[in-house]
């Protein structure tokens, strides 16, 4: 009878345990009002009090956001600690810049990859920092007790500042803690998250960059997928656990909670979830808005930043220092290009301003049927849509300058404004001040880090993009610049700035800044090009900060009223805010989908699939032959799966977007299954409205990860130090069970 008794409590859960995409950056502290209910019928095991407590040890003090400095405002990714000594996982191309920062030709570590054997071998990771968070509180009603109904916007969001200012000074306990309050619904609710920040971060093991990014751009956003993105850091501190800046004295900190890994893998329909440090979403962003991010935001970033990296790319694959010095600025620019590219594409196959305005029609009809909302709400879209509309005119002008104003000498030449400011004023104590501030600049500074040939290619082919963009009515000052001198020959220009310019080289600054001549600035080319954008810029920036200004308020309002409407017309449905960069909570399933017609992808891929993507010298493909021994001899070790095959990555419906990246994924016993790293590009309009049927969160098996550490890295002194738990099978005894009820 006890083993009938569990078969049908198997049966029982397995039909709960279907589960559907739940869309959703939840805010922990809500979790028990708001989502436990939903969870625990998905097959969630943990109590709300293991989810999230301030009081004691929880799942959230495994959760790491990653950043720079000790007081960061944001997180670039999520981190988790996965053992009693701090070790952290996050994903590969989140250690990327610190990677890169460590690395030289001799010790190339994103080509050859690094494992410490021991804590003396763990390398500072400067810069990066890891913050894990002590609490969260509403504080809505003390930063709307400073407001009133007769300041303008921009009075609101400096009186909002002061106020915040001053919460997160009390919080900070006298810099112990780093507070930082964020709004939330468009600055209609605030709450105040207060963070505990360690700046003595090691990297402790990275796979090559051919596992780690394997790939590369050419599969970033697809599935399948195959690519190994993780790396390994630990948390430091001083001898009471205290933060601590980097020292040989400091030892790997004592967590309040690490992650147990899990060896069970994963299932269709499988309960997980992923807590994280979600960067930003525009779930209510309007139709408006829509349009302007696909016919004009978007395709000025992806050209712009196409161009570098195409750039950045050809030199790169001809030269080991090269690619060591450009990888992680490379890496970033290609990471936006790559995702506006399938924003603009998805966001207009998947209709999303079709789904929007839907709902505008609706809330309109909604406003319409009361005067007092007319007043209120009356005018939100149409002047969203107007506004909308201006930013569309001016966008162009202002992108473009700035960041063709940031290339080369041109960016440099800005540095001496100042100085010909000064001398225009003929005051003899301020050009003795701005000589002395010349004296002070770190020329050398401005060219760590760089290769000539590189940055000069950049210079002639920004301009070329610029010059191309803009037409004389547009672009007056640059145009006719170069007609008039240049007689419409814009490399002809671009060479003059690299040959002739004061600011092209280290030699002709240094030279320059002792004997300053304000003359030869205001006539050097690089200069006088810079002139002309700002020109440019200046005719744009004012309407263009307007036109923002009217978007936020108007975007406040919008919400606002949202809010309402849904209160009124949808009381059940429950609302989350936007991602900025705090933690979150979101739960789903692992499922399989189906992008198109006659296409169906399966939820898990195998290392079968590298062998068949391998491409011997190919700087994607490419990877070391002893992975591709380990595979092809099927030497998976403990890591394999029921089958004896090694899964790479997964999918799961979880709700996530950028900085997410490096999330623990995890089952319903809070232990660790993966890694969040990607989405799927059949979803890329999702930061704006969530696909259930298409968006997938993309995950590398935690089990490959393990694989990677122990049967290619022999890194076991990283495996002997990690909680690892594998459930006990029960296959024969779920058979002898079935032949019970059968007989009976």
């Amino acid at each position: 009878m006890k083993k009938t008794f569990l078969f049908v409590a198997l049966a029982i859960f397995s039909l709960v345990g279907k589960v559907h995409a739940d869309e959703g950056m939840w805010l922990p502290m809500f979790v028990e009002r708001l989502n436990y209910v939903d969870m625990e019928k998905m097959g969630l095991q943990l109590t709300p009090e293991e989810l999230y407590s301030i009081n004691n040890s929880s799942l959230k003090d495994a959760i790491v956001g990653l950043s720079e400095g000790a007081t960061p405002r944001g997180f670039f990714c999520t981190g988790e600690i996965v053992s009693q000594n701090s070790l952290m996982f996050t994903n590969h191309h989140c250690g990327y810049g610190s990677i890169q920062k460590l690395s030289t030709v001799e010790h190339d570590y994103l080509t050859d990859g690094f494992w410490a054997r021991s804590f003396e071998e763990e390398l500072p990771a400067e810069g990066i920092s890891a913050s894990f968070l002590v609490r969260m509180e509403d504080v809505t009603e003390q930063i709307f007790s400073v407001l009133n109904d007769t300041m303008s916007w921009a009075e609101r969001n400096q009186a909002i500042a002061a106020k915040a200012a001053e919460l997160e000074a009390a919080a900070s306990e006298d810099g112990k803690y780093n507070p930082i309050i964020k709004g939330f619904f468009e600055g209609n609710e605030y709450y105040m998250f207060v963070y505990q920040v360690y700046t003595d971060v090691r990297l402790v093991g990275t796979p090559p960059s051919s596992i780690g990014k394997f790939g590369g751009d050419t599969d970033n956003w697809m599935w399948p997928r195959h690519t190994g993105d993780f790396s390994i850091f630990r948390v430091y501190a001083d001898a009471e656990g205290n933060p601590a800046p980097y020292s040989p004295e400091n030892k790997p900190l004592t967590p309040k909670h690490h992650l147990p890994i899990s060896l069970d893998g994963v299932q269709q329909d499988d309960f997980t979830m992923i807590w994280g440090f979600p960067g930003t979403t525009e779930r209510y962003l309007t139709s408006y808005g829509i349009d302007y991010n696909v016919e004009t935001f978007y395709p000025i970033i992806h050209d712009i930043f196409k161009l570098q990296t195409d750039i950045m790319d050809e030199f790169m694959q001809k030269d080991a220092s090269v690619n060591i010095m450009y990888a992680d600025d490379k890496a970033g620019l290609a990471n936006t290009w790559k995702n506006f590219e399938g924003q603009m594409l998805m966001l207009r196959k998947n209709k999303v301003a079709e789904t929007k305005l839907e709902l505008e029609n609706k809330f309109s009809e909604w406003v319409n049927a009361d005067p007092a909302r007319v007043e209120e709400y009356g005018n939100v879209l149409n002047t969203l849509a107007e506004t909308y509309a201006l930013l569309s005119e001016v966008s162009a002008s202002v992108y473009f300058p700035n960041y063709v104003a940031q290339t080369g000498a041109i960016a440099i030449s800005a540095e001496f404004a100042q100085y010909v400011a000064a001398a225009q004023s003929k005051d003899k104590e301020a050009i003795a001040a701005a000589e002395e501030a010349l004296k002070a600049i770190d020329v050398d500074a401005y060219f760590a880090e760089t290769y000539k040939p590189l940055e000069d290619k950049m210079l002639v082919e920004m301009l070329k993009l610029y010059y191309n963009t803009f037409n004389a009515e547009v672009n007056p000052n640059f145009y006719n610049l170069v007609e008039k001198k240049y007689k419409g020959d814009v490399v002809a220009l671009a060479n003059a700035i690299l040959e002739k310019s004061n600011f092209a080289t280290p030699e002709s600054i240094k030279a320059f800044i002792e004997k300053p001549n304000a003359k030869k600035v205001e006539k050097d080319p690089a200069y006088v090009v810079f002139n002309t954008m700002m020109t440019h810029l200046v005719s744009a920036i004012a309407p263009y900060r307007a036109a923002m200004q009217t978007v936020s308020e108007n975007s406040h309002l919008f919400v606002k009223g949202l809010r309402e409407f849904y209160a009124e017309t949808q009381p059940e449905k429950s609302l989350y805010p936007d991602a900025n960069s705090s933690l979150r909570m979101t739960y789903g399933s692992v499922q399989d989908y189906q992008p198109a017609d006659a296409v169906s992808y399966d939820y898990i891929c195998t290392a079968n699939g590298i062998l068949e993507k391998y491409v011997p010298g190919d700087y994607e493909f490419d990877v070391p032959q002893r992975l591709l021994d380990l595979i092809e001899a099927k030497d998976f070790g403990q890591y394999a799966d029921e089958n004896g095959e090694l899964i790479v990555c997964f999918l799961s419906t979880n709700d996530i977007t950028g900085g997410n990246s490096g999330s623990p994924i995890m089952n319903s016993r809070g232990e660790l299954i993966g890694l969040a790293f990607d989405g799927n590009w059949e979803a890329m309009s999702g930061d704006i409205n969530f696909e259930p049927r298409l968006q997938r969160t993309i995950n590398v098996d935690a089990r490959y990860v393990l694989f990677v550490i122990d049967k290619f890295a022999g890194a076991t002194n990283l495996i002997e130090e990690l909680t690892i738990v594998k459930s006990e099978p029960q296959v024969e005894e779920t058979a002898e069970v079935v032949e019970e009820v059968v007989a009976e």
